[in-house]
């Protein structure tokens, strides 16, 4: 019944929305679990058919089932954005997700690492071992530009303009970025190209891929997870440390070192400057807690 809707709803999201492939996916499997819950239900009625009650009964669903208040609501977001697509396209008259509400969310802070930290996870790298070579120049990059995984394992050669120190991101929804690189990453990309990966039997069509695996194909976002994963537990970092920590550690030493929230926003590819900010909530934390270490005025309370 809804086939024809949601084959439309991804090509829109695709080519009109320019979506990444991964985005479109996800938006693709919060329509198809509404449509599972209203099979359950019995419904057999398409979009149209659909109101307010019906979608406030599938969130309960989904909370009664144990999917957190992010995820909720993502699908929420998710759906409006199916709903709003259905009506444009008239295939409804009204929008049943207009007065849906999505459930309280904390703003959580993201775990962020301290210069010392990243040099300790740095210095863990076996540097004896071809990964090691490879790994040293994945965390310098990830650091250094402040990338998500995503744009790393997909980091091409041609991208990569080492004479004035700056690297060509496609982000999110195929948009493009230019970004600085420090002359650290650059020096260990280098050194694996130069060493590892030239001789590594390339698969075809990942030719133009930096970061390869031993079989000469890309990286998976998995992978890297992995690698950040084992690097933490060897410097003995007792934190929650994934790779898009190095994201969040580049952007919140930068706000600290007094930069720019619009050039940090430039930098991390984010299309709305308030997603941004969040840094400056954790500057402020950063700056309390330096007043309360240091001043003598905080350190008596």
């Amino acid at each position: 019944m809804w086939d024809a809707e949601k084959k439309g709803f991804r090509m829109h999201l695709r080519l009109e929305k320019s979506l990444s492939v991964n985005s479109v996916a996800a938006y693709g499997h919060d329509v198809e679990l509404l449509t599972q819950y209203l099979q359950m239900q019995g419904s057999s009625g398409g979009p149209d058919a659909i109101d307010l009650k019906q979608l406030q009964g599938f969130i309960r669903y989904i909370a009664e089932m144990g999917m957190s208040a992010g995820s909720q609501a993502r699908i929420i977001s998710g759906l409006r954005a199916f709903f709003l697509y259905a009506l444009q396209e008239h295939i409804i008259r009204t929008d049943p997700s207009a007065l849906l509400e999505a459930p309280k969310l904390k703003r959580a802070l993201p775990e962020v690492l301290s210069v010392e930290e990243i040099e300790a996870i740095l210095a863990a790298i076996d540097m004896s071992s071809p990964e090691g070579t490879r790994n040293k120049a994945i965390i310098e990059t990830l650091y250094s530009c402040g990338l998500r995984v995503s744009e790393a394992v997909n980091l091409r050669c041609s991208h990569l303009y080492p004479d004035v120190g700056f690297v060509r991101v496609i982000g999110k929804g195929d948009k493009e970025r230019l970004v600085p690189i420090g002359s650290e990453a650059l020096r260990y990309i280098r050194i694996y190209m130069d060493t590892i990966r030239r001789h590594l039997n390339i698969k075809p069509g990942e030719e133009d891929i930096l970061f390869l695996n031993r079989r000469g194909s890309r990286l998976s976002r998995v992978m890297v997870f992995l690698i950040v994963q084992d690097l933490v537990r060897k410097a003995r970092i007792n934190k929650r440390i994934s790779p898009h920590s190095f994201r969040h550690s580049f952007a919140t030493h930068l706000v600290e070192g007094g930069a720019d929230l619009r050039a940090v926003q430039e930098m991390l590819g984010h299309e709305s400057i308030t997603t941004t900010e969040i840094y400056t909530h954790l500057d402020r934390d950063y700056l309390r807690e330096t007043l309360q270490r240091f001043h003598p005025g905080f350190a008596r309370h």
